[in-house]
C-alpha cells in the first residue's frame, strides 16, 4: 500500500509512538506531518529557551526536522519520539549558539584591529518595549506581594533579599537572633510563594506563546522541503 493510500485509511492522530514510528520509517510523510504537529510547541520553546529568538528558534526546529527525517532509520525507540527530537533540537540550538559566539568574537577582533583605540562593546539585545512592560508589571506584582507581608517578615525580606544584607547584619540591625532572622525569611518566602503562585502559574503557562499560525507555518515549510527531495531519498 502506498503512503498516499495509507494516509486515507489511518487515523494518524490516534497513533501511539510505535505505530507512528513504523509508518515514519516506511517513508509516510503524512505521518511525519503528524509528528511535527505533535512536537512543534515543545521543540520551539526548547529552541527559543536556548537562543532567545523566535526566528532562530523556528529555523533550528525546521533544520532539526530535516535531520530527523534523514535519520529515521536510526531511531530505535529507546526514548520517545519527542525526546529524540528534543535532543536533536538542543544539539542544533547549542551549535548555533556556539557559532553565534564565535562570530561575535571574530567581529570584535576585526573591529579592534581596525581601530585599536576603540572599546568594542559586547552586543546586547535591542530594547524590547513589550519586554520592558512585562518586567515592569512583574516588578509591581512582586512589590505588592512584599508590601502585603506582615511587617516583621517584610523588613527581614527587604534587608536580606533586596538589600543583600547578611544574616548577621540583619540580626544586628533589627536586634534579633540570627535564627530568628532565618525563620522569618523562610516564612516570608513561603508567604510570597503562596501569594504569587496562582498568578504566576497562569502567566507562565502562556510564556513563549505558540500560536496555530506558527505551528502551521513551520510544518508546511518542512513539508515543502521534503517534497523537493530527489526520488528515492525516503
Amino acid at each position: 500500500m502506498t503512503a498516499s493510500a495509507t494516509s486515507r485509511t489511518v487515523d494518524y492522530a490516534a497513533l501511539d509512538d510505535p505505530a507512528l514510528t513504523l509508518l515514519l520509517q516506511r517513508g509516510d510523510r503524512t505521518a511525519f506531518r503528524e509528528l511535527m504537529q505533535r512536537s512543534n510547541r515543545r521543540l520551539f520553546r526548547v529552541a527559543r529557551g536556548v537562543l532567545g529568538s523566535d526566528g532562530e528558534a523556528e529555523d533550528v526546529v525546521q533544520e532539526a526536522y530535516m535531520e530527523a527525517y534523514a535519520n529515521l532509520a536510526t531511531f530505535r525507540g529507546e526514548a520517545s519520539l519527542l525526546t529524540w527530537l528534543t535532543r536533536i533540537v538542543l544539539n542544533a540550538s547549542y551549535g548555533r549558539l556556539r557559532c553565534r559566539r564565535s562570530l561575535v568574537e571574530v567581529e570584535q577582533i576585526e573591529a579592534a584591529q581596525l581601530d585599536p583605540g576603540r572599546i568594542v562593546a559586547f552586543p546586547g539585545a535591542a530594547a524590547d518595549p513589550a519586554a520592558a512592560v512585562a518586567r515592569e508589571q512583574i516588578r509591581r506584582l512582586i512589590e505588592k506581594a512584599v508590601d502585603a507581608l506582615p511587617e516583621p517578615f517584610r523588613v527581614v525580606f527587604v534587608l536580606r533579599e533586596i538589600e543583600g544584607c547578611t544574616v548577621e547584619e540583619t540580626a544586628t540591625a533589627l536586634s534579633l537572633r540570627a535564627e530568628t532572622v532565618k525563620t522569618r525569611l523562610h516564612r516570608a518566602r513561603r508567604q510570597l510563594h503562596a501569594a504569587l503562585s496562582d498568578t504566576l502559574a497562569t502567566t507562565l503557562n502562556d510564556a513563549f506563546p505558540f500560536l496555530g499560525a506558527r505551528c502551521e507555518r513551520m510544518t508546511e515549510a518542512v513539508m515543502q522541503r521534503l517534497a523537493s527531495l530527489p526520488p528515492g531519498s525516503d
